[in-house]
This record gives structure tokens, sequence and C-alpha cells, in this order.
């Protein structure tokens, strides 16, 4: 790492917060926290509308963060901005020799993760990305169990979500729920955005992060919402090592299932991670087991490796590159297709309306069980009968 050295690193850091609503709040919150207990300094802040609730006094508000950066100089800088500006505001933090908390997706493209990779070996500066799962203690010790051998030869990895959306959702920003915007990518939806953790999950404890360690993507994407994106898709990875990773995702499920599961399927046993409250069960020549772990903070984590270099990354950029290939599979994929009407019962009124999409969670929990596509299940909006009546 450039520049670093016992006394910088003795000093509390200084840090910048990009993006201040939605989840950027709780970013400047954790970061407000940390400052109380002396870890860090928070200077600044960025966005076009000011913080909803109050800062210390002596913290600046700037409206985009190439105008903070010109004029506060920060060690720290912290990203939970839309999706397409990831990559430049990234850039830019690291430019101006700062280090970079960005949150995921961390790019809307390849060519962009690339570039972006470019720029962090260019300026040795560090990027960490917000995959909070990585973060988990109990993903990070299935990954040790699939790495040595505990649960035999794998089978395959599936990851499950039925999520409730409703239209407020969509409605939040003007890229949500969208393909590009203004020309520019975004990539918004179910698989790259709200549920990108159950990929980068699987992705993460088969040992496979990195964009050369994914030999192949092939997505299925739906969407119930009159959106661009996908609320309903299923995406099967297929890693250098030889594993099949079956992700079968839903934001249209009857009932909101808040503990998404990644199901590791080896020969000597079965894994279930919930990796949303960080619970792992196992079940191992017969004797099963439920353990509830802890979970480390990606931007201590971060402080902590500025300080002793030899601490390492939890969720370093390069280590992000196998997700960003699922990203670039769905941002080059045929726009998702509309699930038929007839599959698809609406509820609630106003910004509360959703769609459930008829026995969803059977065919997502199928998908994540069996290791197959909603077409090979013969889900009923997947079938050559309703691909055909879209086109």
């Amino acid at each position: 790492m450039i520049g670093w050295d016992a006394a910088t690193a003795s000093r509390p850091a200084t840090v910048a917060v990009a993006g201040v609503h939605g989840h950027g709040a709780t970013h400047l919150r954790h970061v407000i926290k940390l400052a109380t207990e002396g870890r860090v300094r928070l200077l600044a802040v960025a966005d076009p509308r000011p913080p909803d609730d109050d800062l210390p006094p002596d913290v600046a508000v700037y409206a985009d963060l190439r105008e903070l950066l010109a004029a506060v100089e920060v060690d720290v800088v912290v990203i939970s901005t839309p999706i397409q500006t990831h990559v430049p505001l990234a850039e830019l933090a690291l430019r101006s020799g700062a280090d970079v908390l960005l949150e995921k997706p961390p790019a809307a493209s390849l060519a962009e993760f690339e570039h972006l990779l470019s720029v962090i070996e260019e300026t040795g500066r560090i990027c960490q990305v917000g995959f909070q799962v990585a973060g988990s203690r109990a993903a990070r010790t299935l990954a040790e169990l699939v790495a040595d051998g505990t649960l035999g030869e794998l089978r395959g990895i599936g990851a499950i979500g039925t999520w409730v959306r409703t239209a407020q959702y969509w409605q939040r920003a003007r890229w949500a729920g969208r393909r590009s915007l203004d020309g520019v990518d975004v990539v918004d939806g179910a698989v790259t955005n709200p549920f990108a953790h159950a990929t980068a999950a699987a992705l993460m404890i088969d040992g496979s992060g990195r964009a050369d360690q994914v030999a192949s993507v092939e997505t299925e994407l739906f969407r119930a919402n009159p959106i661009e994106s996908d609320d309903t898709s299923a995406v099967r990875v297929v890693t250098s090592r030889g594993t099949t990773i079956v992700t079968a995702l839903t934001l249209c499920a009857e009932q909101n299932d808040p503990e998404p599961l990644v199901i590791v399927h080896g020969s000597a046993g079965r894994a279930v991670l919930r990796y949303s409250v960080d619970r792992l069960s196992l079940t191992i020549n017969g004797r099963t087991s439920d353990t509830q772990y802890g979970r480390d903070d990606l931007l201590e984590n971060l402080l902590d490796h500025r300080a002793d270099p030899s601490v390492p990354l939890l969720a370093p950029f390069a280590e992000t590159g196998g997700f960003t290939r699922v990203v670039e599979a769905v941002r080059v994929a045929p726009a998702p297709l509309e699930i038929p009407a007839r599959l698809i019962r609406w509820d609630g009124e106003g910004l509360e309306r959703r769609p459930i999409v008829a026995e969803v969670e059977k065919w997502v929990t199928r998908a994540g069980e069996e290791l197959a596509l909603f077409s090979e299940l013969g889900a009923p909006w997947a079938t050559k009968r309703d691909d055909e009546e879209h086109g």
C-alpha cells in the first residue's frame, strides 16, 4: 500500500461519506459511531440532498464528491451512491489518494470493473466492496469446510431468495428497476442488487471470487412488475473448479422470507447458510449442528488493514470479479420476459401495490435444491409456450 507508515496508521483515519440517503444513511450512522469512539474523524459528506439527520457541527456538507475532494483531504471515502456512479466516483477518490469502501454491486459492467481494477493497481490504494457476507464468520467457516473437503465432493451450490417488494421499492430512485439510464448502464434488478449477496456468497464459499474463476454464466430473467429489469430470475454459474452454482430469486413472493439461503450439496453432507443472520446448519455423516456466528464490519476491517497491512481485507475489489461476470451476463442478456398476467395476483393499493407470482416459492426452492433453471423444471412462466407468447 503506497504511503503506509506507522505514524499515519496510529492516528484516527479521516473519513468522508458519499451518498447519505437509503443505505448510505446506515453507513453515515456507523461512521459517526466510530468517530465518537475515536476510531475515525468524519470530515465531510457529499450528496445533492443534505442528510435527513443532524450532523456533528464540524462536518462539512458538499453537493458532490468532486467538490468535497477538492476542498478536503481524507484517508477513506465510503461510497453508497447509485450503481452507475460507483466506478467514476471510486476512481475519483482513489486518484485523490484515498482508500475506498465501495457499495455493491461494484460495477455495472465487466469493462467498468476491469478499468477500476487497473486504477487500483496504478494508484496502489485500497478498495473494499460492501458485500457484507464477506464479513460473516458463518460464511467464512463454510468456505473453509468446502475447501478442506469436510462436505465431500460438491454436487453444487444453490441460493434461494423469496422477498416481497412493493411499488414503492421500484419508485425509490430514478435508477431503480432500470437496465440503463440516460444511455448509461445501471443493471439494477433482483440478481444484481437486492440479492447480490446470494451469488457473491456462493462464489466466495466455492473459492471462486475472481473473474477468471467463472467459466460460464446462464441467465433466465423475468419480471412481473412494470420495470425494465428482472424481479424473478434464475442464474447458473459454472466455476473453473467445476462447481455448478444456481441462484433462484424473486421479489414477488406471497410472503417475505427475510433469511435467504445458500445450500451446499456435498457427497458427505449438506450445509445451509442463512447469510443475513450469520447462521450455519450442517448435516455431516448423519450428524446435525446449528451454529450462530458473529460478523466483522467491513469498514473496520479496512481501517485495520490500513493500520496493519498484514490484516487481510475481507472483500477486496479483485475478489468480486466473479460476481461482476454475473452482472455482465445480466447486462448483455435480452430484456427480462414479462410473466403472463394469468400467473400474477396483485395485492395492495398505490405505493403498497405488489405482484404475487403463482407458486413462485415452490419453483425458486426447487431450483436451488435441484440445481436447475426454471425452464428445466417446467415453471409455467419459463416454458416454451410462454416464450412464444412474448416473441
